[in-house]
């Protein structure tokens, strides 16, 4: 147990390093290294969303047949966490990037697009600066351009001031034109409607009464103003001889009857 805790160990006098044979390990070797995943991915086999920075156990690669001003460009093999599909994907040391090789698809980034864009735009400047040639085409598509727009620019300042010069007439013309189509458009409706009615109930002649004829009447109508007061004395009177009772004469007793007969009858007498 204490031979553990000492830090020399004993070597005995023959001891020769030289002849402990060594590992001979090649460059292709893989090797098992712990990572996290360095962009958002999908798994192409059964989509599976892989976010950025996920831990895997991985293995590492040196990919011999390719490399950039002496760098070495390595190869990583992870597995998929759903359906253990293996995604490989590489370094890239022009971009200062990863590159997804197989068995899966980088989510679509914008701003990497952006930054593409930008540096491509910067080669370009730097291009023209060196070639003269290239400057000077540069500038005349550039003059070019401006001419395309100050033409346009003058075309639509031409046709503000037109339509600015058009008078009242002109505005009233136009309105009126687009009322007699309308009107003519209509009518052909009216039209197409009665001769479908036709078709479909028969031979019987359908007249429509236009809203124009109904206006039309109505003003030639006489309009009596009568006032309320003797409307309404009118209707009390009607109203009293509709709640009139006949009369009815009352019946005579026979007594009474009797009684002018016989004095009709002694009148009669004395006369004699």
């Amino acid at each position: 147990m204490s031979e553990r805790k000492v830090l020399n160990k004993y070597y005995p006098p023959d001891f020769d390093p030289a002849k402990i044979p060594r590992l001979r390990l090649g460059k292709s070797r893989q090797i098992k290294v712990r990572l996290v995943s360095p962009f958002a991915m999908r798994c192409a086999t059964c989509g599976q969303w892989i976010g950025k920075g996920t831990k895997f156990n991985a293995r590492k690669e040196l990919v011999e047949s390719e490399s950039f001003h002496s760098i070495p460009i390595h190869r990583f093999y992870i597995r998929c966490q759903r359906c253990a599909a293996e995604i490989t994907f590489k370094t890239d040391p022009e971009n200062n990037n990863y590159v997804a090789e197989h068995g899966a698809q980088r989510n679509f980034e914008p701003w990497r697009e952006q930054h593409a864009i930008n540096e491509q735009i910067k080669e370009e400047r730097e291009e023209e600066e060196s070639n003269p040639m290239l400057k000077l085409e540069s500038r005349t598509e550039q003059s070019r351009r401006e001419m395309e727009v100050m033409d346009a620019l003058d075309e639509v300042r031409v046709l503000n001031a037109r339509g600015e010069r058009m008078g009242d007439e002109v505005v009233k013309a136009v309105r009126a034109r687009a009322e007699r189509e309308k009107r003519t458009r209509e009518e052909e409706e009216e039209e197409e409607d009665e001769e479908e009615a036709r078709r479909v109930f028969g031979s019987g002649r359908i007249k429509r009464v236009c809203e124009d004829e109904v206006v039309m009447a109505r003003e030639v109508e006489p309009r009596v103003k009568v006032k309320s007061s003797t409307v309404e004395r009118a209707l009390r009177g009607v109203k009293a001889i509709k709640k009139k009772e006949p009369v009815v004469s009352e019946p005579v007793p026979e007594s009474s009857l009797s009684g002018m007969l016989a004095a009709y009858g002694s009148d009669s007498d004395d006369s004699d």
